[in-house]
C-alpha cells in the first residue's frame, strides 16, 4: 500500500520512535498519547481492520498479543496496561491499517484519558 501512513513507518520511510522490533511487527510511540505509556503495535502486513483480516491472518494476530506483552515489559508496563483496538471510523479508526494501542499509566505520571 503506497499511501498508507504505517507501511510507510514501518518501510522505515518515515521516522518514529521506536520501542521494539520483530520480524513482523514495528511498536513505537503514539504522536499524540492518551496515556503517560501509549505505543502502537503495527503490523509490517497491510491489513485495513479486523474487518479485513482473514483466516491467513490468525497467526499473525495472535502474535500481536504475545508484541504486546513484550512491548509492555520493555516499556515497564507489564504490571498493568490496556489493549485497543479500533475498527472502521466510526469505532474510532483513524488509519486504515491494523494496529492495537498499548496504553498505561505509570505512577506519578497519571495523564487522564480523553
Amino acid at each position: 500500500m503506497t499511501n498508507c501512513l504505517f507501511c510507510k513507518i514501518t518501510n522505515k520511510e518515515i521516522e518514529s520512535e521506536v520501542i521494539l522490533e520483530n520480524d513482523d511487527f514495528l511498536v513505537f510511540k503514539d504522536i499524540h498519547p492518551k496515556a503517560s505509556v501509549h505505543v502502537l503495535i503495527v503490523p509490517k502486513k497491510h491489513i485495513e481492520s479486523v474487518d479485513h483480516a482473514g483466516k491467513d491472518e490468525v497467526a499473525l494476530l495472535g502474535e500481536i498479543f504475545l508484541t504486546a506483552k513484550e512491548a509492555a515489559k520493555e516499556l515497564g508496563v507489564s504490571g498493568g496496561y490496556r489493549l485497543q483496538v479500533n475498527v472502521g471510523r466510526d469505532g474510532g479508526q483513524e488509519i486504515d491499517h491494523i494496529h492495537m494501542h498499548l496504553l498505561a499509566d505509570k505512577k506519578g505520571e497519571e495523564v487522564p484519558l480523553k
